[in-house]
């Protein structure tokens, strides 16, 4: 007969049915390594509206900065789906950080399709060294360029310039100008600029409730000067259209970085609201309600949690299979068209859509003791405010182009 032992069984670890049903994997994410360390400072990052400054010059030696960077130009060249899963798992942990990085992987496309073959060494540099980019262009910008030779002068502001502070280059968008004056007709051009540059500085404006750390902040150029030959056309409003004809570094930079980035908000704003899914949930196991009764077995919160549940799970599965058509689309080198472009874009506002209804639910759900309490939920809830605002995926914006292109009326600009 075999022996028998006394040692007791190590205790099987604590089910959570919300991950259960909502997997989110991550021992195989390049990011892996970081998100103890991520985690650990999300709560000082918010209160401090900076991220912890050893965390950044840790991941500024991690390939994730290489995430959307072709293995030509050194990169690691992650498929769509996988970049998502990544910026997730940091959303789930530090939302700041994960729009910070977000930026970084969505305007380094930009950049890299922008600037084209012609520029394709300096672009390499920028990978090898593990920079970040940003890119302040948002509204009320106004930089202007004017020609000496063989260098530019930049004067003016750029603003929302997401995760700058943090960041080694920025890219300008700007008007030639003669005398202090905008040429007629414009002449737009765009270059990047290192932070540490001469006349640039940072202006910490960004005074948000939510993603407090994501530095979304100002930068002022005052006689900042560029080399002319590291400045190109600017595509505009036309630049989606414009990318599927010119040269590109590779085949993947065809894809427009707006569109990208609205699939990569989406995996974003599921994994904060599965966060905070599972946060409402342990919390409704444990609450009583007025006269002592258990939360846990009021009817209507658990309807709201489940359809807060179903909701996540709906909205994660149109993400994930928007995302994977455009891997598919660049695995079998097609363009994209502009019916391509807007369903990634009209896929996710409506995904989005539905994790704000999530949102509401489960806010619903927690009560005013939520309010009272704040913590985790409460600051992932501020966090994922800024989601459905952003203009990419705004609801206005996105569905009032989809509704002008099935309709056939002339598209805005953007």
């Amino acid at each position: 007969m075999g022996q028998t032992s006394d040692a007791t069984p190590p205790a099987a670890m604590p089910r959570d049915e919300v991950a259960e049903f909502l997997p989110a994997p991550t021992s195989d994410l390049r990011v892996a390594p970081f998100l103890e360390a991520i985690a650990a400072q999300a709560i000082e990052a918010d209160a401090s509206r900076s991220v912890d400054a050893e965390l950044i010059a840790a991941l500024k030696t991690s390939d994730v900065m290489r995430l959307s960077a072709t293995k030509d130009l050194g990169g690691v060249e992650a498929s769509m789906v996988d970049t998502g899963r990544e910026l997730a798992a940091i959303s789930a942990r530090c939302p700041s950080l994960a729009w910070a990085m977000w930026n970084h992987v969505c305007v380094f496309h930009l950049f890299v399709g922008s600037l084209g073959p012609d520029h394709a060494d300096f672009l390499a540099d920028i990978v090898e060294a593990r920079e970040w980019v940003s890119f302040p262009a948002g509204a009320g910008s106004g930089v202007k360029g004017t020609i000496d030779g063989d260098t530019v002068t930049l004067n003016g502001k750029a603003t929302w310039s997401t995760g700058a502070r943090y960041g080694d280059w920025c890219g300008v968008v700007f008007a030639i100008a003669e005398n202090g004056e905008t040429v007629r007709p414009m002449d737009i051009r765009f270059t990047l600029v290192r932070n540490n540059s001469e006349g640039v500085t940072i202006d910490p404006t960004w005074d948000g409730s939510g993603l407090r750390a994501s530095a979304t902040d100002d930068i002022h150029y005052d006689n900042v000067e560029v080399p002319l030959d590291r400045c190109v056309s600017w595509f505009g409003a036309n630049r989606a259209e414009s990318l599927r004809t010119v040269p590109v570094v590779s085949h993947r930079y065809r894809e427009d970085w707006v569109g990208l980035s609205d699939l990569f908000l989406g995996w974003m704003a599921a994994a904060i609201v599965r966060e905070c899914l599972i946060d409402a949930a342990a919390a409704v196991r444990e609450r009583r309600v007025i006269m002592g009764g258990k939360m846990v077995e009021r009817p209507t919160v658990q309807i709201n949690v489940g359809r807060a549940l179903s909701l996540v799970a709906s909205a994660q599965a149109a993400i994930t299979e928007a995302t994977a058509e455009v891997d598919r689309r660049i695995d079998a080198d097609r363009v994209p068209d502009t019916a391509d472009y807007y369903r990634q874009q009209a896929i996710i506002t409506m995904a989005v859509d539905q994790l704000q209804q999530a949102m509401d639910l489960l806010t619903r759900s927690q009560g005013g003791t939520a309010l009272r309490e704040g913590g985790d939920f409460d600051r992932r809830a501020r966090d994922f405010r800024a989601m459905p605002l952003h203009i990419n995926v705004h609801h206005d914006r996105v569905s009032h182009q989809v509704g002008r292109l099935a309709l056939g009326i002339e598209l805005a600009p953007f």
